[in-house]
C-alpha cells in the first residue's frame, strides 16, 4: 500500500485545515494575529467531519449536513482562512514527537511528519508550498 493510500482500499478523505486568529488564552497572543488556532475540516464523501483540538479538550462533531454542502465556504465567508490539505493514509513510521498543540493534532489527522512545523502559521506556510505534498 502506497504511503497515500487509505486502508482497505477506501479513498482518503479530502481535508481542509481553517485558521483562526482569535486568541482567548493569554499565550496564544505571542502567536502570528490571523494564525492563534487551526481545526480541521474532513469530508469522505458522506459525512463532513469537524475536529476543532482545544486546550481543555478536542471537539469532534459530524455535521447534519449533505457531504456536497460547502462547509470550506462557509468558514471563509466569516473571514477565516481555510486551505486544503492532502491526506496520507496507510503510513507505517510513527509520527515525529511534538508537543500536543492544535497544530500537532491537525499534523496527525493529515499524516503531515513535519517536526519543525510547531505554529499554525508554519502549518500555514508548509501546506501552501508550491511543492507541498506534505
Amino acid at each position: 500500500m502506497s504511503e497515500a493510500s487509505a486502508p482497505a482500499g477506501l479513498p482518503a478523505p479530502a481535508a481542509w485545515v481553517v485558521f483562526r486568529g482569535d486568541a482567548p488564552l493569554w499565550w496564544l497572543r505571542a502567536l502570528r494575529p490571523g494564525f492563534r488556532h487551526c481545526l480541521a475540516l474532513l469530508n469522505d464523501g458522506r459525512h463532513w467531519v469537524v475536529v476543532d483540538p482545544l486546550a481543555p479538550f478536542t471537539d469532534v462533531a459530524v455535521l447534519d449536513l449533505p457531504a456536497s454542502h460547502d462547509v470550506p465556504g462557509w468558514y471563509r465567508d466569516l473571514g477565516l482562512i481555510v486551505v486544503a490539505a492532502p491526506v496520507r493514509r496507510g503510513l507505517t513510521r510513527p509520527a515525529p514527537w511534538g508537543p500536543f498543540t492544535c497544530v500537532e493534532a491537525v499534523k496527525r489527522l493529515l499524516g503531515l511528519h513535519a517536526p519543525l512545523v510547531l505554529t499554525p502559521w508554519q502549518l500555514h506556510r508548509h501546506l501552501t508550498r508550491p511543492d507541498s505534498s506534505v
